[in-house]
């Protein structure tokens, strides 16, 4: 029987084997303004099935840690929901098609996983006859086990327009005692926990219009994703995900803490479940750099949190335990994800504060509820309203079986009709949230412009001045307009750095770059024409502001020896969450569960400034991916991808993997100097 670990380690064999390259796991924080976190196996990718970069391999492979809370609710109570998952993905952009996609999926399911072959089913999109036709040729699947279904199940979009396509789903039969009878089949009703659906194709070939037409992709893709815990219940043969390699030990851990006996009742094993799922993706949260708060997904984990404390309560457990959960989970995990052994302390201790903070929250919460039910009686009235409840519920993290519980016990009844109205609306902006938004299909413009010319190749790193051709002009809104060159030396904004300013010319034009984009390593240079007009294949100067491309690169190096710094002074779990490099200042955004005190920031002050006054030269080399790890160069997730990896070295103190400009010597910052702290 395959352990969680091994059907994790096949599946990437799996796909290398048939050249996919092996991507670690982005963080649960996307690199994605679109999305609070990272919901799916294919959204590290969006970019790539967008168009806007050209993916480093046409075949990648993933197994991908998700959180998804619009089920919230469920967790626990059936046997397949989940906040926390993981998603192994083989994805293609522009490279294979249908037929690869079904007929490696069918080998994985059938000769590495070793299902059997007669209680798998599929499902394919109404239309979808070229996919039920490869299921049926090379797959010899037989045909009375396709079932064909509508958009609501097989029909992938990015939203209302963009990129879209049709899926194919396999699912397994658990057998009539999960519901039907022997002529049911997908679909039918009772049989939802029947037919486990394991594994998703999805076929992104289509763009859809403004007015609902579909179009060809310029680029087809394959974007794939098969639940692990699902199939180890699977393969393992379990009724439930919670009793699986994966997870049981945590259910047992949260048993033996709690005092309690898993298989006891119904509602033990609820409350079992919910702290087993919970403290799992409290871990992985915390350990990717998000800290409890009272909005966003801070606000996500907080809640997490708290529901996973309220069942410890309902265990009759009043300790704190939660923090403890998390040696357990970290040991079943490090071996996929060894950074969080590393992070342990860090986890725990973010954990522990949450804790208390919310042991008194609870207790500060019971005493209202009883407050609004004294008002109520004194009034001789015996219904609390939804808003009531609701308000308990969302301001105060009070949970609303609480809430129903103490009114009982005071001979009052809780409106649920009203607390779920207000529940759905909530919901309903959580389900938005979920969707992951892609904000328009791929550039057809650009794609074209690719396959003709390829990508721009950057001479910046060299030059602040060049000759290049010109390839493209394209007037853009405002009477600006959109020039691409075969190469330039202007820096495009990317990495929190802002793209470069100057001028381009020739004899007879002229023109001020205002900003540089790129799409696809394609540099798009927005001007404004002074003189003349830009022609195609002509020659012309590029010129990039010199003081404003230092000011930048001064501000760039000391985000690093900052980035440093911080780590030193605040804690090694310090990552960067985001910053802002252009001439005038830096700004860096990171993730820490307290403010940062006045000493603690003249401390890092000092230690840049110290580090500056020591006029080291910075030092820039290229290296694989592993040659830069074991460098020890600190990496984001979006950095991670190519083959070759720029690294900046300030020796002796930092070492990062980054694209963009720095100064020679970091000396030449000057002073460096905290205005404010938010």
């Amino acid at each position: 029987m395959l352990t969680g670990n091994e059907i994790r380690e096949k599946f990437i064999e799996f796909f290398m084997q048939k050249q996919h390259k092996h991507f670690e796991s982005a963080s649960l924080i996307p690199d994605d303004p679109t999305l609070l976190l990272t919901v799916a196996g294919m959204v590290p990718f969006k970019p790539y099935f967008l168009g806007q970069k050209e993916a480093p391999y046409p075949r990648v492979t993933t197994y991908q840690k998700c959180i998804r809370t619009n089920d919230l609710e469920n967790v626990g109570r059936t046997a397949r929901h989940h906040t926390f998952f993981e998603m192994l993905g083989n994805f293609s952009f522009g490279d294979y098609f249908k037929e690869e996609a079904i007929a490696w999926s069918w080998e994985f399911v059938t000769e590495v996983l070793k299902l059997d072959k007669d209680k798998l089913w599929v499902t394919v999109f109404t239309t979808d006859d070229e996919a039920e036709r490869i299921w049926i040729e090379k797959c010899n699947f037989p045909k009375e086990r396709i079932v064909r279904m509508g958009e609501s199940e097989n029909w992938w979009s990015a939203g209302p327009t963009g990129s879209c396509g049709p899926c194919s789903e396999i699912h397994v039969d658990l057998g009539v005692q999960y519901g039907g009878d022997e002529n049911s089949k997908i679909g039918d009703e009772g049989t939802d926990n029947r037919f486990i659906e394991i594994w998703n194709l999805v076929f992104t070939e289509w763009n859809r219009m403004e007015d609902g037409s579909l179009e060809p992709l310029p680029k087809k893709n394959i974007d794939t994703g098969a639940g692990l815990e699902r199939i180890a219940a699977v393969v393992q043969g379990k009724p439930n995900n919670f009793e699986t390699d994966l997870l049981f030990p945590i259910l047992e851990e949260a048993a033996r803490i709690t005092g309690s006996q898993y298989g006891k009742n119904p509602e033990t094993n609820f409350s079992l479940k919910v702290i087993t799922d919970h403290a799992r993706a409290v871990t992985f949260l915390v350990n990717d750099g998000v800290i409890p708060s009272n909005e966003g997904r801070g606000y996500i984990l907080r809640r997490i949190l708290r529901r996973a404390v309220r069942h410890g309560r309902l265990l009759g457990y009043k300790e704190l335990f939660m923090y403890k959960m998390v040696d357990k989970v970290v040991e079943r995990f490090e071996v996929a994800y060894p950074d969080l052994k590393k992070n342990l302390e860090n986890i725990r201790k973010i954990v522990k504060i949450e804790e208390e903070k919310f042991s008194n929250t609870l207790d500060q919460g019971i005493q209202l509820v009883n407050q609004e039910i004294d008002n109520l009686l004194v009034n001789g009235k015996n219904k609390l309203d939804g808003e009531v409840s609701f308000k308990l519920y969302d301001t105060y993290g009070f949970p609303y079986e609480l809430t129903e519980e103490i009114a009982e016990e005071r001979g009052v009844t809780v409106l649920r009709e009203e607390f779920e109205a207000k529940m759905e609306e909530q919901k309903e902006k959580a389900r938005s949230a979920r969707e992951v938004v892609m904000e328009k299909g791929q550039d057809s413009f650009i794609e074209d412009f690719y396959d003709k010319h390829g990508v721009t190749k950057f001479t910046g790193y060299e030059k602040t001045e060049d000759e290049a051709t010109l390839l493209s002009s394209r007037e853009a809104k405002d009477g600006k307009y959109l020039l691409i060159f075969d190469k330039t030396p202007f820096y495009a904004e990317s990495g929190g750095q802002v793209g470069d300013q100057g001028r381009i010319y020739s004899d007879n034009f002229s023109a001020k770059v205002l900003d540089v984009q790129k799409q696809k390593d394609i540099f798009i240079h927005t001007v404004e024409i002074e003189k003349g007009s830009a022609e195609e294949n002509k020659t012309y100067k590029l010129e990039v502001n010199l003081l404003r491309r230092l000011d930048t690169a001064k501000n760039h190096t000391a985000t690093h020896l900052l980035h440093k710094a911080l780590r030193e002074v605040v804690g090694t779990h310090v990552q960067q969450a985001g910053s802002l490099v252009d001439p005038d200042k830096l700004r860096f955004d990171f993730s820490h569960y307290e403010a940062v005190t006045a000493e603690q920031l003249a401390k890092i002050e000092n230690i840049v400034n110290e580090k500056i006054r020591e006029g080291i030269d910075v030092v820039v080399s290229h290296h694989s991916i592993e040659e830069a790890k074991n460098l020890g160069a600190m990496m984001l997730f979006g950095d991670k991808y190519g083959e070759v990896v720029r690294v900046v070295d300030v020796p002796g103190f930092s070492t990062e993997l980054c694209g963009g400009t720095h100064i020679d010597n970091i000396a030449k910052i000057g002073l460096f100097k905290i205005v404010s702290e938010g």
